[in-house]
C-alpha cells in the first residue's frame, strides 16, 4: 500500500495496535548477549549465515554489478569484462534491496530479524521487539579501496529514541589487512553526537567527514570470519581503514530501528513539523508496525554508488559513480 501526499489517513486508537498483523521471529540470543549489546554497543555472532547463503549473496552481488537488474545507475557491463574486473570498480552500492529480491530477503532474514527483535531497542524498558528497516548497503571494497573515518550512524539516519542499529553480514573474512571495522566499545552510552570535520586523508578514507573530540586510544578491531554477524548501535563510534590485502572485503550491512520511533530522515517536507517527520519507505521485519495506518512509500527502482579515491580511472564495468553525501556509509 502506498499513501499519497494528498491522502489523509486516520490514525487508530492506541489500543487498536494490539490487533495489527504481527511478524513473529525466533529469539535466539541469551540474556547475557542482550546485556553485552546494551552495555558495549555491539555484538558479534559467529556463523550466522551458511556458506550456501554467502554464495547466494556473492552471485547476486555480481548480478547487480553487471547491470543484471533494470536500474538507471548501473548499466550492463561490457560482454568482455570478467566478474572480477566489474567488481574491482565498486566500493559500495546503496539500497540494493530496492532492486534485488535476493537482497530484500536478507533484509528480512528470520535469524537476523529475531536477534534484532531482542537488541535493537533493548535500552527501552517497555519495548515490544518491533523493528523496521530503512537502508541496505552492499560493500564490495576491492583491494586498494579506502575505508571510512570515525563516525556514528545516527548522524546520517536519526531516530527519536537512539535505536538505530547496523546489522553487518560478513560475506568474506574481515581482517585488519582487508579493512575490517574498528570500534570504541561503550562510546554509544551517553547518546552524544560528536562534531565532524574534514579528515584530509584521502589515501586512507573516503570522502565522508570524520567525527572528532574523543579519546580513540581504546579502539579495537572487529575481525570476523565469513558468515559472522556484527550488530552495532547507531551512536557507537566506528571506522574502517583501507583494504591493504589482495582480496575483497564484501559485506551486506542493513540498518534497522525500533518500529515505534518516527524516522525523521532527510529534509523536512513542506508543512512538516520536526517531531512528526516520519519517512515511510521502510520494511517491517519483526513485531508490528504501529504506523501502518500511514501507508508506505514505494522505493525508487534504483541504487546509489559510493565512490572513493581508488575509483579514479576505474570504470571497467557498467557502473557510473556518484558521491553519496546524504546516505549513511561504512
Amino acid at each position: 500500500m502506498t499513501t499519497s501526499a494528498e491522502t489523509k489517513p486516520t490514525p487508530p486508537l492506541r489500543q487498536d495496535t494490539d490487533n495489527l498483523p504481527r511478524i513473529d521471529v525466533p529469539k535466539p540470543l541469551t540474556a547475557q548477549q542482550v546485556k553485552f549489546f546494551v552495555d558495549e554497543g555491539y555484538l558479534v555472532v559467529p556463523d550466522l549465515i551458511t556458506k550456501a547463503e554467502r554464495d547466494e549473496l556473492i552471485a547476486d552481488t555480481i548480478k547487480i554489478a553487471r547491470g543484471g537488474y533494470d536500474t538507471p545507475s548501473i548499466k550492463p557491463a561490457p560482454a568482455g569484462a570478467s566478474d572480477k574486473e566489474v567488481l574491482e570498480t565498486i566500493l559500495c552500492i546503496h539500497q540494493p534491496h530496492y532492486i534485488s529480491p535476493v537482497m530484500e530477503r536478507y533484509v528480512k532474514h528470520p535469524k537476523i530479524c529475531g536477534m534484532l527483535s531482542q537488541i535493537t531497542a533493548a535500552h527501552l524498558p517497555n519495548w515490544d521487539g518491533s523493528v523496521k528497516c530503512m537502508q541496505s548497503m552492499l560493500f564490495v571494497k576491492p583491494p586498494g579501496f579506502q575505508g571510512q573515518a570515525w563516525h556514528q550512524d545516527e548522524i546520517y539516519i536519526p531516530t527519536r529514541d537512539r535505536s538505530l542499529i547496523g546489522a553487518w553480514i560478513a560475506i568474506d573474512d574481515a581482517t585488519i589487512e582487508n579493512g575490517c571495522l574498528w570500534i570504541l566499545p561503550g562510546s554509544h552510552k551517553m547518546g552524544y553526537l560528536y562534531p565532524q570535520r574534514a579528515h584530509n586523508n584521502a589515501d586512507e578514507f573516503d570522502f565522508a567527514p570524520e567525527s572528532h573530540g574523543f579519546d580513540e586510544s581504546k579502539e579495537i578491531p572487529v575481525e570476523v570470519k565469513a558468515g559472522a554477524m556484527v550488530f552495532f548501535n547507531g551512536y557507537l563510534l566506528h571506522r574502517s581503514r583501507k583494504n591493504r590485502s589482495q582480496i575483497f572485503r564484501r559485506v551486506l550491512v542493513n540498518h534497522y530501528m525500533n518500529a515505534w520511533s518516527h524516522l525523521p530522515w532527510g529534509q523536512l517536507r513542506e508543512g512538516e513539523h520536526p517531531a512528526m517527520a516520519d519517512r515511510r519507505c521502510i520494511v517491517p521485519v519483526a513485531g508490528i508496525d504501529p504506523y501502518a495506518w500511514k501507508g508506505y512509500e514505494a522505493p525508487k527502482k534504483d541504487v546509489w554508488l559510493r565512490s572513493c579515491k581508488a575509483n579514479e580511472g576505474k570504470k571497467a564495468g557498467g557502473a557510473g559513480y556518484d558521491s553519496v553525501s546524504k546516505v549513511d556509509k561504512k
